[in-house]
């Protein structure tokens, strides 16, 4: 079975749907600010100088389990993925994306606005739900190559966290290693998170109402996407 048999509720129950959705992920975005470092995390990377190889691992460990916008992408991500072999091969390449730019982007000082970087990432969310739904094929009727498209979004969000840091002032001493620590934290915490997020759906698909709620499941992470990408925009025409 695939997304184009997924069962669609009626037009009242997806209105409200994205009504409680919209609701819901307004109330997180707030902890949600895509990539926002903790105010003491900050103050200790902006203090910090010389090589400290597990405290940076940390802070990239916790940084992904915390990021809700790279937990729900990659939630879409698997979300009709059973085999670990599938699993694996998307997760690495969203990895490789996010860590060549996360690596590059603070070594060589390219930045853009941060909102707007945020705001697409939240739009990742929004494609990956659609492409769950089988909208594209739909509307345009082309299938758009995930793979590429997981690789493209990751490269999206490493470069998101890459702007955050620049901000830090980073000392140059012990940089490179405690980048790649940083980074190195950030794939343990995708794989910790991952690692819940397989269990819980591994469980709920071995009910009957996983394609009965696929569908509106789907809706709901779209929604959480625009959410996310709205207070993004919002930030960027205020700030």
């Amino acid at each position: 079975m695939t997304a184009s048999h997924l069962a669609r509720p009626s037009s009242a129950a997806r209105a409200l749907l994205l009504a409680v959705g919209a609701v819901f992920f307004s109330l997180i975005a707030s902890v949600a600010w895509a990539h926002g470092v903790a105010e003491g995390d900050k103050g200790y990377i902006q203090e910090s100088s010389g090589v400290l190889f597990a405290p940076f691992v940390y802070l990239g460990a916790k940084h992904m389990v915390t990021g809700y916008d790279h937990l729900l992408f990659l939630a879409g991500v698997i979300f009709f993925l059973y085999r670990l072999k599938d699993i694996s091969l998307y997760v690495t390449m969203f990895a490789v994306g996010h860590s060549v730019t996360l690596l590059a982007g603070v070594l060589t000082g390219i930045s853009v606005n941060a909102y707007l970087i945020d705001a697409i990432i939240g739009l990742s969310v929004v494609y990956k739900a659609l492409d769950n739904l089988g909208a594209f094929q739909r509307w345009f009727g082309v299938q758009p190559n995930a793979k590429a498209a997981t690789l493209i979004f990751g490269l999206f969000h490493g470069f998101g966290l890459a702007t955050k840091l620049q901000d830090f002032e980073l000392a140059r001493d012990g940089l490179i290693p405690n980048l790649v620590a940083f980074n190195i934290g950030v794939e343990l915490g995708q794989i910790l998170a991952l690692s819940l997020i397989l269990i819980a759906m591994g469980f709920w698909r071995r009910t009957p109402s996983f394609w009965k709620h696929a569908y509106a499941a789907n809706v709901a992470l779209m929604s959480a996407g625009f959410v996310l990408t709205g207070y993004q925009l919002v930030g960027f025409f205020v700030a």
